[in-house]
């Protein structure tokens, strides 16, 4: 086994670890269960990541969010860290190298989501595997009072005490409350957990609220007045570019972003502004997940965030290296009704959902019982014309459909272009020496990509085959597609559309198991959510870090100082000071001149500064003098 430290140093380039992330690693490699909870940005993904390193074998990590584990995954791999990922878009094919591989490879980390556990041949395969550690990342998802529940989530005990028992577990999440903390330990079954909580209490970042009439000035103003990188949260894709576009209008360095646009733009984007070349983005979100920009001075919501915990989370994207940095909501009264709608909306009937699931099914043509984690390219435009839909209505069902567990929609899905050659190199020569067409396009595929290709799925770029012969890409793609359906390679085309996929085996609409009470407890959950937040943004009187403390269950016992309730109270407290300071100055010396050093034995030490400035005041206005003893007198001269 190594040294966490040296393996921290050698992989990640660290001296030091983060708070908790010492103790988090070295209760994991006494194959503790472990429950760690750290504030966005507190470095969770290290406490599995090094740990697996440590050790032989690998470390099973499982995910909700494929863009995170692509992230992670593609990190991994460019730190030399061997690691995959399994979610839903990538082929039957793929998932068979990747399980072999992990199998008898070299594979330091696998990624999945909680579906694949549910499919015979993972569980198969999973079983031969030298598994040395379970990571449930996101594992508030487990808790019905989590804010992203995942009814699969449910289901990794049963796969864990079937085909893991042996093996320690670490749950992570960067948001959890109390209830949400004994939901995930007993819905993992943990086995006497050591559990870390960091605190959620951020000492660079002030909260504000910012109550306005006029968004547009407010957040001008900000933005004038707090120099360095910005990120602005708006509720929609129309909204994005609005904004962006009033801020171009004021030379702002600005750019917008979102889920309906193309992976290539998407990525430029997202670039531009992490190199500091585009000071704004405007941004639904589904921009953050996995971007690590330390130096985001101010994070402002335009648009309430539906509860604390989203809002938490994305404002804690501001001041990651440490210095001074804002998180602000600009909160119009009207907002109130807006959030109450969009709950509204978030939450269909049965009857709807069971319509949207039967029109999905129809729009595929796929048969009861089957395609179970299929994919297909999704449009909701055309969806929707297909089948006379209200666009918004069917969005806010397939949603439903999702956090129930049927569905699973990723609008900004990205898969690169992949091939995997599925002859050895005997058959390959003989092939290339009995088909000359063929023969330049595969030396050039082995000149770029190597022996990889053998037994793996390598990302390819037909832009750059094609400008190495000299060819067009269309060619290159269509001599690909030629070589895949002579089974010479596996030849997966870059896809970028929305994928939508059915997460169980298509079940007959109308006998959809959809739980009436389980649905209205859900919604109630997430109503005393929304009004933890309104309640945030609506209230004046009290510290906000506190408010966020205290929602997650953290004792406090005094305010922040930097929020904008303490700086205002600071401002109000410093007045009446300095009217009390100002009040005994003019009681004494209407009694006769005193010298300054007699004034200053009637004042604290405190109010010495106060007290100056009032003498210099007074002075200024001449309702005071000096006489020529030194002392001060009331008073014309």
């Amino acid at each position: 086994m190594y040294k966490p430290q040296n393996i921290l140093k050698q992989y990640w380039g660290y001296s030091q670890f983060r708070p908790l992330q010492k103790e988090i690693i070295e209760a994991v490699l006494e194959e503790k269960d472990v429950l760690a909870l750290l504030p966005t940005g507190g470095g969770k993904s290290l406490c599995y990541q090094l740990p697996a390193i440590c050790k032989p074998g690998l470390c099973l990590v499982i995910s909700p969010l494929i863009a995170l584990m692509k992230d992670q995954v593609d990190q991994l791999n460019k730190q030399g860290i061997k690691a995959y990922a399994i979610y839903t878009g990538i082929t039957n094919r793929e998932i068979d190298i990747i399980l072999d591989n992990c199998i008898y490879g070299d594979v330091k980390l696998l990624y999945v989501s909680p579906e694949r556990l549910q499919t015979d041949l993972f569980c198969e395969r999973v079983k031969k595997m030298n598994i040395n550690l379970l990571a449930v990342d996101e594992s508030h998802c487990i808790s019905q009072w989590g804010y992203d529940f995942r009814p699969m989530y449910l289901k990794i005990t049963e796969f864990r005490n079937e085909n893991l028992p042996e093996i320690n577990t670490i749950a992570l999440t960067a948001t959890a409350t109390d209830r949400v903390i004994a939901d995930i330990c007993e819905k993992l079954d943990l086995k006497s957990p050591k559990q870390f909580k960091a605190s959620f209490a951020r000492k660079n970042l002030s909260f504000a609220v910012r109550q306005v009439e006029h968004k547009e000035d407010k957040l001008l103003e900000i933005l004038k007045n707090v120099p360095g990188s910005a990120l602005v949260y708006a509720r929609s894709r129309k909204k994005t570019k609005e904004i962006a576009d009033l801020l171009l209008r004021q030379k702002i360095s600005v750019d917008y972003y979102h889920a309906g646009l193309g992976h290539d733009q998407r990525m430029k984007k997202q670039e531009s502004w992490k190199k500091g070349q585009t000071r704004v983005i405007v941004a639904t979100n589904a921009f953050g997940m996995g971007i690590n920009k330390e130096n985001v001075r101010v994070v402002v919501h335009y648009d309430l965030p539906d509860n604390l915990e989203a809002y938490y989370q994305e404002a804690g994207r501001a001041g990651r290296d440490g210095k001074k940095a804002y998180a602000v909501i600009l909160y119009h009264p009207g907002d109130k009704q807006l959030l109450n709608t969009y709950f509204e909306n978030a939450h269909p009937s049965i009857e709807l959902m069971k319509r949207i699931y039967q029109a999905l099914a129809n729009y595929y043509k796929i048969a009861v019982g089957s395609n179970m984690l299929s994919y297909f390219d999704f449009d909701i435009t055309d969806f929707c014309n297909s089948f006379n839909l209200n666009n918004s209505e069917t969005y806010y069902a397939i949603r439903k459909l999702e956090e129930e567990g049927f569905i699973e929609l990723n609008e900004s899905f990205y898969h690169p272009s992949k091939i995997s050659l599925n002859i050895d190199k005997t058959d390959l020569y003989k092939f290339q020496i009995a088909n000359e067409t063929f023969d330049p396009l595969i030396k050039v595929l082995l000149r770029l990509y190597g022996g990889e290709l053998f037994g793996n799925f390598v990302r390819i770029s037909e832009n750059q085959v094609a400008r190495m012969l000299n060819s067009s890409t269309l060619k290159v793609k269509n001599q690909l597609e030629h070589l895949n359906t002579l089974k010479v390679i596996t030849y997966d085309r870059m896809r970028d559309k929305p994928q939508l996929a059915f997460v169980t085996p298509r079940y007959d609409a109308s006998k959809l198991p959809l739980d009436k009470q389980h649905l209205a407890n859900r919604s109630t959950i997430q109503k005393i959510k929304l009004e933890a937040i309104l309640n945030y943004v609506e209230r004046s009187d009290q510290c906000r870090t506190s408010m966020i403390l205290e929602y997650f269950s953290e004792r406090v016992f005094e305010d922040c100082g930097y929020c904008d309730y303490c700086l205002e109270k600071k401002r109000k407290i410093s007045k009446s000071d300095h009217d009390r300071v100002k009040e005994m100055v003019i009681f004494e010396l209407k009694k006769g001149p005193k010298f300054p050093e007699e004034l200053t034995k009637l004042f604290s030490n405190q109010d010495f500064t106060i007290l100056d400035e009032i003498i210099r005041n007074l002075t200024d206005q001449e309702l005071l003098w000096y006489d020529d003893s030194g002392r001060l007198v009331w008073g014309e001269k």
